[in-house]
């Protein structure tokens, strides 16, 4: 199970042939690697679960590989579900476990079991960035400079960038860490590094594309990859307000909106969260919420309603279709940008 979806099992992998099973979609939300936040945003997994289906779909059209079977039960194409989907069919691979010894995680053994396995789901989460919003982890990383920007500083607005950028992070470690190429290469195993890339790439020019053509803004986004039969392919979901950051009218739309919330309104657990992601560093523990002295507080009513409006009101322009009884997306915009 993950922070936001549960993991159901059809069919195990075995013998070096693919397994069959699904993502159950909650309404349950993450943000800073807390895992599972006091709040759900009612109608939240819905919405992440059709954008996702949607963009597997037109990437499979463009011959993106993925791992997609359909929606429901029955894996039927989002067309022919009747309602908004909360299950995502996906084929399945093995994902080994990644031991943590001595202060270290273990990727030598997570290796040999996916050797064995043959297929395997590599340990990476696979980042391109169009733009560095405000929140973007990469100021705190790189000077503008590196990535192509010609300036010293980095502004106090969005800015963007001259041509995409692709990183590499940790996908299994409790807390992600940024990787330099040379040490992702040696995490990702026998899958190729450059072909994690090219993925990635052909990734966000699709999501991209759609959100040029619907009014949004594409920001950044991520994928995960498994690796079968001698290639890399699309895992989970891609292009959804949790994975991506997408902006509308110069307003963020995604996750992001609640992140910036609980930097606004409660900095004392966001100082509590990076004292403890910092202290774990420090001792070689691995799980470091165990360290936070602080639990996350609780979102004011208006905030979760506001937030699921907007999750609803995106999906809808996004898709093209009006899937959720939501308002029009530029009024849930709005309504965003007073939190």
């Amino acid at each position: 199970m993950t922070s936001v979806k549960e993991f159901l099992v059809d069919r195990p992998p075995a013998d070096g042939d693919l397994g069959a099973g699904r993502f159950a979609f909650t309404d349950d939300y993450s943000v800073f690697d807390w895992g599972k936040m006091p709040d759900p945003i009612p109608g939240k997994g819905a919405s992440l679960c059709t954008m996702g289906a949607f963009n597997l779909e037109r990437l499979e059209d463009r011959g993106v590989p993925t791992h997609y079977r359909g929606v429901g039960p029955d894996a039927v194409p989002l067309a022919e579900s009747a309602e908004p989907p909360r299950e995502l069919a996906i084929d399945l691979v093995t994902v080994p476990d990644l031991p943590f010894r001595d202060g270290a995680y273990d990727y030598e053994a997570f290796h040999a079991e996916a050797d064995e396995a043959g297929a395997y789901l590599v340990p990476l989460e696979v980042v391109f960035r169009n733009a560095v919003p405000v929140g973007s982890s990469l100021r705190s990383r790189a000077d503008p400079r590196e990535v192509g920007l010609d300036r010293d500083e980095w502004p106090a607005e969005p800015v963007d960038l001259p041509a995409p950028v692709v990183e590499f992070s940790t996908k299994f470690e409790e807390q992600d860490r940024y990787l330099t190429r040379e040490e992702a290469d040696d995490v990702a195993g026998v899958a190729e590094i450059d072909d994690l890339e090219a993925l990635a790439r052909r990734v966000n020019e699709a999501v991209t594309d759609r959100a040029e053509e619907t009014g949004f803004t594409h920001e950044d986004g991520k994928i995960e990859c498994l690796y079968a039969d001698g290639e890399v392919r699309v895992a989970d979901v891609v292009g959804t307000f949790d994975e991506n950051r997408f902006a509308y009218e110069g307003q963020e739309v995604s996750k992001e909106v609640v992140r910036q919330y609980y930097k606004r309104e409660h900095p004392a657990w966001v100082d509590a969260v990076s004292a403890a992601k910092a202290r774990a560093d420090d001792e070689g523990i691995a799980d470091w919420r165990t360290l936070c002295e602080r639990d996350p507080p609780t979102l004011p009513d208006s905030v979760v309603g506001a937030v699921a409006d907007l999750y609803a009101a995106g999906a809808n322009a996004y898709t093209g279709s009006d899937w959720f009884d939501a308002p029009p997306v530029a009024a849930a915009v709005d309504r965003v940008r007073d939190l």
